[in-house]
């Protein structure tokens, strides 16, 4: 196995900063458990692999394997640290096409539930959510302004190989929900405030925007004034209650726990 150009390896460090991921159309998948799924997935298109040439991956039967799939190289393990976005590298890493935005009105004629994000800035939190998202059966992604780069290298770390899976598009959420609902879908906000329903007296929709806020700000008011739009709370049910708010992937899974039950 050869060693990684120059050309390649400028490439890989450029692809840490979103501008050049959107540039260049590509994103990193980091570690054995990630670029495994990726592959078993079959919906990400694999460009290459990269071995950190002291950690010698590629020796074992499973990755000379893959090796042998993909167009592949070694990567010294100074350099490999460089180009990867955590403290111990696992030694591989996946350069990845990143896949086509859906078309806005082909998702509004599907059904389902649709996970939408209003500004959600951490990036293991919104990684988390599209896991949980695929896990669930979500229909896709709509990803709102201020929305985490969803292949920014920590969100696709904290995918665990589900980045890609599930139809995404990024977009402006006001405008978005209301053409949405002139489709016939019901939205959904998790909001605690004055007026919420508990999520438990939600019947079943068949088409359903689920919207999580910013982790500290919550929803936008712009987006809850909206009187057709339903505002959905989890109850605590501890008699006395210790925390503000839940962690909005944590609030996620429960809510699509409970939506999809």
């Amino acid at each position: 196995m050869n060693s990684i150009s120059n050309r390649k390896l400028t490439l890989l460090r450029k692809l840490q900063k979103k501008k050049y991921r959107e540039k260049e159309q590509r994103f990193l998948v980091e570690g054995e458990r990630a670029v495994e799924q990726v592959i078993d997935n079959g919906v990400v298109e694999v460009e290459n692999l990269f071995f950190d040439k002291s950690q010698q991956l590629w020796n074992s039967s499973f990755w000379s394997e893959k090796a042998e799939w993909f167009s592949s190289a070694l990567v010294d393990t100074d350099s490999f640290s460089e180009v990867t976005d955590t403290d111990n590298p696992q030694g591989i890493l996946a350069l990845c096409r990143i896949p086509q935005e859906a078309d806005l009105q082909n998702f509004a004629e599907k059904e389902g539930i649709l996970v939408a994000t209003d500004r959600i800035q951490d990036p293991g939190n919104l990684g988390t959510m599209v896991r949980t998202a695929a896990w669930f059966g979500a229909s896709g992604l709509l990803l709102g302004k201020g929305t985490v780069d969803l292949f920014n290298p920590k969100v696709v770390r904290s995918t665990a190989g589900t980045t890609g899976t599930l139809p995404f598009v990024n977009v402006d959420l006001k405008s978005t929900l209301s053409l949405f609902e002139e489709s016939g879908w019901q939205v959904l906000m998790l909001d605690s405030s004055k007026n919420a329903e508990n999520i438990r007296t939600v019947d079943s929709l068949a088409k359903i925007i689920l919207v999580i806020g910013n982790e500290a700000n919550g929803i936008a008011p712009a987006l809850l004034k909206n009187p057709v739009r339903r505002k959905i709370e989890i109850p605590t049910p501890a008699k006395q209650q210790q925390v503000e708010s839940l962690n909005a992937s944590i609030a996620l899974s429960i809510a699509l726990y409970a939506l999809t039950g």
